[in-house]
């Protein structure tokens, strides 16, 4: 199959669905049963290849070093498949079984999707799935790690739009996640880590950058934390589908519990990417006012904001010596008073590298405009007690309300963070005593001045000229009123 094939395959399985249930669960059901065939059919694949290795040998095909994943006996989709009533207890008993025996590396990881309920799901309903999906082999051969990783990207993007303003919870616009992703400029062997990591897309464009670059991003170590157990499962399939094995994605919430700690401190990291949840109100401020951590550093957030709780997190969870981090924020985060103690501290700090401005729509399915917070624990010399703004709110290009930016709006945006260097209207180097002179305030339209240059026309000359027109207008009215009289 080409790619689109594969794709509109694949989202084929999505159309039995409608009517049923909404649009917004079709992830909690697709991504189970596209994972399960997928290995199931792996597994069938390195059985026949073990078996053509040892001439015949059916216990040595069988053993577990020959498969990335075991299958037990019962648990094969070809064993639910031949299944004609209780469909959905034979799925769940099968994922299940599955789990147990890849206690290590699947546990969890089809989620918890009632197969059960024949309200929603009917017999009827799973056959047409499981035969939809029998359609075709994906093993290795058949469907190469790169093609059905991008078509589960593509699914991934389908169910985001049709899950209305729940899909910034999972989805990251990724024209933005390339551009974080360039920014940030992961290396083989450092260790990449995303604290609300959602399906994890910002965590594996790290590995496929390098891929990319032919590099070795087999040695990247990926690190995620996902509060959401469906979301958390979709971002390991995911990095699965991709052929990426050495990571570690964790159910949690990483401000209560975070996942990642060496000798009860918060394990440090090399690269940092996110897009947290914003403005959220139903956190615990009391623990983080007292945190064990120390992860309040420059103070606690209101109770109605926890943005700068994910912010400070994400500053004692960088590597002291190459912490790198390129945080997606509404702008609110660079000038709200509730919080300018915390960002005046955070200027001081010294460790933000940029501000990077972009236009509306780039977060999912809402209409604020979006920046991008990068920092840097170990600034070249020349940055030091600098922060570059950018204001690239017009590099971007708006489709049915969803943004995205072309690979020119990338390499601009990219170019400006590189060169780091004043532009006319689009870019500013500022100082440390600037910012602090403005009581931390970072708004971009502060540094980075509007372009007036279209009219040659100064404040006293406008303002005469507005005068002179209202008088004109008085003087037109009063002659309308004496002819009408």
């Amino acid at each position: 199959m080409t790619q689109q094939e594969l794709e509109k395959y694949l989202w084929g399985a999505a159309t039995a669905l409608r009517g049923t249930i909404d649009a917004g669960d079709y992830k909690q059901y697709i991504f189970p049963l596209l994972f399960f065939k997928r290995i199931s059919d792996v597994y069938d694949e390195e059985f026949a290849n073990a078996l053509a290795e040892s001439n015949g040998d059916l216990e040595y095909a069988a053993f577990a070093e020959n498969h990335h994943f075991q299958i037990s006996g019962g648990a094969h989709w070809n064993d639910v498949r031949e299944k004609t009533v209780n469909i959905g207890a034979a799925l769940q008993e099968a994922m299940r079984a599955i789990e147990q025996a890849n206690p290590d590396t699947l546990f969890g990881i089809f989620g918890d999707a009632s197969w059960t309920n024949k309200d929603r799901l009917s017999d009827a309903i799973l056959t047409d799935l499981i035969e939809h999906f029998s359609q075709h082999k994906l093993n290795i051969s058949n469907v190469p790690d790169d093609q059905l990783g991008n078509a589960y990207e593509y699914l991934i993007k389908e169910f985001a739009d049709d899950s209305g303003h729940t899909a910034a919870e999972f989805y990251t616009n990724r024209t933005v996640v390339k551009l974080m992703t360039l920014i940030m400029n992961p290396q083989p062997g450092e260790s990449v880590y995303d604290p609300t990591c959602g399906s994890g897309g910002l965590l594996l464009n790290c590995a496929l950058h390098l891929k990319e670059e032919r590099k070795e991003y087999r040695t990247l170590k990926l690190y995620g934390q996902e509060i959401n157990l469906l979301t958390s499962a979709i971002a390991r399939m995911n990095m699965f589908m991709h052929g990426i094995e050495e990571f570690s994605i964790v159910r949690g919430d990483t401000l209560t519990n975070p996942a990642f700690l060496e000798n009860d401190q918060l394990k440090t990291f090399n690269v940092i990417l996110a897009n947290p949840p914003y403005s959220i109100k139903a956190w615990d401020r009391k623990s983080f006012e007292s945190d064990p951590y120390g992860r309040n550093l420059w103070g606690t957030p209101p109770q109605g904001c926890a943005d700068y709780a994910f912010q400070q997190h994400i500053h004692k969870s960088l590597d002291k010596d190459n912490g790198r981090f390129a945080i997606l924020w509404p702008h609110g985060i660079l000038f709200r008073d509730s919080e300018a103690e915390m960002r005046r501290k955070m200027v001081a700090s010294d460790q933000i590298e940029a501000v990077i401005g972009l236009g509306p729509n780039l977060f999912y399915n809402s209409p604020m405009e979006a920046m991008i917070l990068v920092g840097n624990t170990n600034k070249p010399a020349a940055r030091k007690g600098k922060v570059l703004f950018v204001n690239g709110k017009d590099d971007v290009v708006e489709n049915k309300g969803q943004s995205y930016l072309t690979n020119a709006h990338i390499n601009k945006l990219y170019q400006a963070f590189v060169d780091f260097t004043d532009i006319p209207h689009y870019s500013k180097v500022a100082t440390i005593e600037e910012i602090l002179a403005l009581n931390g305030n970072m708004n971009i339209n502060f540094y980075v001045k509007k372009d007036n240059s279209g009219s040659s026309v100064s404040f006293s000359e406008a303002f005469k000229n507005w005068q002179k027109a209202g008088n004109e207008l008085k003087k037109s009215m009063q002659t309308l009123f004496n002819e009408l009289n």
